[in-house]
């Protein structure tokens, strides 16, 4: 059955794929990039991410030597920030085992820090041409669909078993194109989130859960666990001109990024002023902000806030505290999307 997908599917991405930045471009450092930020993270929010990236960082001994503040700013929004320090890491790995190019072998590759067998699969069979499967989120769900598999995609085996029946497939002279074939085919066609567009499908007539209703059965997918609820007071600390924020620890969540202050636990608003005092700061208004929520995957913030004017910020005793206005988050300061909504009160240059 899958034999007889590839050239079908093929020929209608070839005539139908989506014009991306990163693509028909045989360059393994943009296939590299491209896929590791779309992990978790949908196309058209990839692209100014990727146009900007690769503008700073056009290659990988860029990427090696770029000082960790300006590779979080870059990414800053992306989320998954191990990510990038994993890209990091394999930057210098391929400089000192390969001379700084990405190696034409999907072992090699495998090896590298932060390269799974699906990015490894992209980057050989795009750029080298590495007749070898990719197999992500929207090819389990397609595959699942054509063979009515009823196995947990989540578990690691079905992923093995379903790269196995693609390697058996897989066309020598365009896997590349076959590979990013199905993954468009499942970001555009046969969705996640809705109905399957089965209609616009051009393998429709050879796949099972089209030909016998069955689309919305699959693919099959284990419970959820149960994400762990955190509830936080975030205190926005300003004077006439600067927001106070602070850098995270250089493990763990969010690690060594750029945070409002915050305490765990929701604070009434006396104790988010007695608060400040400890801080040595001296309040003279205080008013809610916003409540937020942000999702991680093991973790949920539930996040209430209190916008806290005070004298100035320059009497604080707390070290670690950093005092900067708009100009200087939007050029320097990386702050998650976690804390996003709040980064609207910080205040322009100047701006008393």
């Amino acid at each position: 059955m899958l034999e007889n997908i590839v050239e079908p599917l093929t020929e209608w991405y070839r005539k139908n794929k989506r014009s991306l930045p990163w693509r028909d471009q045989n360059n393994a450092y943009y296939t590299w990039v491209s896929e590791i930020m779309l992990q978790q993270t949908r196309v058209e929010a990839v692209k100014p991410y990727f146009t900007g990236f690769i503008k700073e960082l056009p290659d990988i001994e860029a990427l090696r030597v770029c000082p960790e503040d300006k590779l979080m700013k870059l990414w800053e929004g992306l989320g998954y920030y191990n990510r990038v320090r994993n890209m990091q890491k394999a930057a210098a790995e391929v400089t000192e085992k390969y001379k700084g190019r990405l190696p034409a072998d999907y072992g090699e590759l495998l090896s590298l820090t932060g390269i799974g067998s699906y990015t490894a699969g992209a980057i050989a069979s795009i750029a080298y041409g590495i007749p070898v499967p990719a197999v992500d989120g929207n090819v389990l769900r397609v595959i699942s669909r054509i063979t009515e598999n009823s196995s947990d995609i989540k578990k690691q085996s079905v992923k093995k078993q379903i790269e196995e029946e693609l390697l058996k497939v897989m066309p020598k002279d365009y896997p590349g194109d076959f590979n990013q074939a199905l993954m468009e085919l499942g970001a555009v066609v046969c969705v996640p989130n809705g109905a399957a567009k089965c209609k616009e499908c051009p393998i429709n007539n050879l796949c099972l859960a089209c030909i016998h209703g069955t689309q919305e059965e699959f693919p099959k997918k284990g419970e959820k666990k149960s994400r762990r609820i955190e509830e936080r007071t975030i205190l926005i600390l300003q004077d006439g001109e600067k927001t106070a924020i602070s850098r995270r620890p250089d493990k763990g969540l969010l690690a060594g990024l750029y945070e409002f202050p915050n305490i765990k636990g929701f604070l009434t608003q006396d104790e988010a002023l007695r608060k400040a005092q400890s801080m040595s700061l001296h309040p003279l208004h205080i008013e809610r902000a916003e409540d937020a929520r942000h999702v991680f995957s093991h973790v949920e913030w539930r996040m209430m806030a209190y916008k806290i004017r005070v004298d100035s910020l320059e009497r604080t005793q707390k070290k670690a505290l950093i005092f900067i206005d708009r100009k200087q988050w939007i050029g320097q300061y990386a702050i998650p999307s976690a804390f996003r909504v709040y980064t609207k009160y910080l205040k322009e240059e100047n701006n008393k």
